[in-house]
């Protein structure tokens, strides 16, 4: 059970966006949710970074989530944990944001008991820009298939989030 609402809109980071982090963070409107990724950076590092923007979203009242196991996010005082529905099993203390792609791994952050589940890409991106994107019926069509809140990823802007029709959605590049 998630210990506090759902965010409605939700800012990941990435080597591309740190030197804008605080900014975003501080833009973003009260209550948003931060998933902090930085796999790049060595874990001493990762940490103290990590530690530097929670304080911003705490500030903020943004929630906080780690990308890594849910030991560690508990240890740094993440609110919850991101990655993909196999990774969360030992968080049910914690809120749990699921990576989905298809139906098979939204079937998969149903059975671990996902809080929400992050589905992308809904349109090409900078960092996969030759992946292929489901586009907006086929993302509807997911979205539709599962009775956990969806957080529309890949792409995503505030236009395309009203055009999508969607409440929820995450940026790295559309929000830094």
């Amino acid at each position: 059970m998630p210990i506090q609402p759902l965010p409605h809109l939700w800012l990941l980071s990435d080597a591309r966006n740190d030197a804008l982090l605080e900014d975003a963070l501080a833009r973003l409107p009260d209550g948003s949710g931060f998933v902090f990724r930085h796999y790049h950076l060595p874990q001493e590092e990762r940490r103290a970074r990590f530690e530097m923007l929670r304080s911003i979203c705490r500030s903020m009242n943004h929630c906080t989530i780690l990308s890594g196991p849910a030991e560690t996010a508990r240890h740094w005082g993440a609110d919850g944990v991101y990655g993909a529905p196999t990774a969360l099993d030992d968080a049910a203390d914690m809120l749990r944001i699921a990576t989905a792609h298809d139906e098979a791994e939204i079937a998969a952050a149903e059975r671990t008991g996902a809080d929400a589940v992050m589905l992308s890409p809904v349109y090409a991106t900078r960092s996969h820009p030759d992946g292929e994107a489901l586009g907006p019926d086929r993302f509807r069509a997911l979205a539709g298939s599962t009775r956990l809140p969806v957080i529309a990823l890949g792409g995503m802007t505030p236009e395309r989030a009203r055009t999508l029709g969607v409440s929820r959605w995450a940026a790295i590049d559309g929000l830094s």
